[in-house]
């Protein structure tokens, strides 16, 4: 997710991309403990000091990983940032040999088709589909969430997965494998707004459980280019309106869905997966950087003006709660809300790497 601020070296890259493919999974694994499903060709969501893959958020736990709240499968959304992290190492250095690279007597480009297949879709639409009896996360910023369905930001990654692995074979010379990924992104392209509802200008998250309005993902699919200009425009102006009403941001930050979409008054989403899902709290209403940068790439469609005064709030609170001035503080933060002054997880990553890449690509 953070490749495109430009912040990690070709070095690193190539390091964490094979590193990745080293520990992708070789057979099915059914994790007898807690009831999870990790299929082969699962990518790992995080993979711990020892070496030892971790397929669930949650826990370092190889042998209790999975299950519960988590899902059955692994988180989804991994498999198409594994595909996305081949393009870009490629993009950057203009080496696409590593894609013949032997990983455990496979091929890395072979790695990337078999992980392609791993996140269960439906067969007409491509669009990522799962069920109570199948679900994995959708996107890692909302994994304490519980949601079925069609995925609105699980299918937005696999667009750009597919392009990607596209241009990848059509650099291969891998002519009817590049056209048939074509074909794929084309289809979730025009799928997307026909599948999932809109409520006043932004896509619903999914088409079953915790399907409220979702800003996160409206706004990276225009970034992805993942809908047709005009539908484009039209998140935008929600974007937009929702900013001037005071819906959308604090302090430059961003939550998941609007205030007024939240599903009653003690939860943001409906079905949350842990705990309570206390509103205003965490993936529960909470106020985000990660995903400023694709709102303000998605207004800027329309007003870049006002998409221009979002960015600059969001940097003045980055200076303002600078870490670098000492106890009590910690921006970038991971999350925020108002009420009781809550914040959570200081310098965080994604906070500033994501908004960097998407302010890069406007110019600012």
């Amino acid at each position: 997710m953070s490749l495109e601020s430009e912040k990690i070296t070709p070095e690193e890259q190539k390091h964490a991309l094979l590193v990745t493919a080293t520990k992708q999974q070789e057979t099915d694994w059914k994790i007898e403990a807690t009831g999870g499903f990790v299929p082969r060709g699962a990518i790992a969501d995080h993979i711990n000091y020892d070496g030892s893959p971790i397929f669930y958020p949650g826990t370092y736990d190889y042998n209790n990983q999975g299950g519960g709240p988590w899902g059955v499968l692994p988180c989804l959304d991994d498999h198409y940032f594994f595909i996305h992290m081949a393009w870009y190492y490629i993009q950057k250095t203009g080496d696409p040999a590593i894609l013949q690279t032997e990983i455990n007597s496979r091929t890395l480009i072979d790695r990337l088709d078999l992980a392609f297949l791993v996140p269960p879709s439906d067969p007409k639409t491509h669009l990522v589909f799962v069920t109570d009896e199948n679900r994995g996360v959708s996107f890692g910023f909302m994994d304490s969430v519980s949601q079925t369905g069609n995925l609105l930001f699980c299918s937005v990654l696999k667009y750009r997965a597919a392009r990607e692995l596209s241009e990848m074979h059509a650099l291969c010379k891998n002519e009817e494998k590049a056209g048939e990924y074509k074909v794929i992104a084309d289809a979730i392209k025009k799928n997307i707004p026909e599948t999932f509802p809109v409520v006043q200008g932004l896509f619903r998250s999914s088409t079953g459980k915790s399907c409220q309005p979702c800003v996160w993902g409206s706004a990276f699919a225009v970034y992805v280019d993942a809908v047709e200009p005009a539908q484009a425009q039209l998140i935008s102006g929600a974007l937009c309106q929702s900013y001037q009403d005071g819906t959308l941001s604090y302090k430059g930050q961003v939550r998941h869905m609007r205030t007024t979409d939240d599903f009653n008054d003690q939860r943001s989403w409906d079905t949350p997966a842990i705990g309570d899902g206390s509103r205003n709290r965490y993936q529960h209403g909470a106020y985000w950087g990660t995903p400023v940068g694709w709102v303000c790439f998605a207004m800027a469609q329309t007003d870049e003006a006002l998409a221009l005064k979002l960015a600059q709030e969001y940097i003045q609170e980055l200076r303002e709660g600078d870490f670098r001035k000492g106890q009590g503080f910690g921006s970038p933060w991971e999350c925020m809300h108002l009420e009781g002054d809550y914040r959570q997880n200081p310098i965080y990553m994604t906070s500033v790497t994501c908004p960097l890449a998407a302010f890069k690509r406007l110019g600012w």
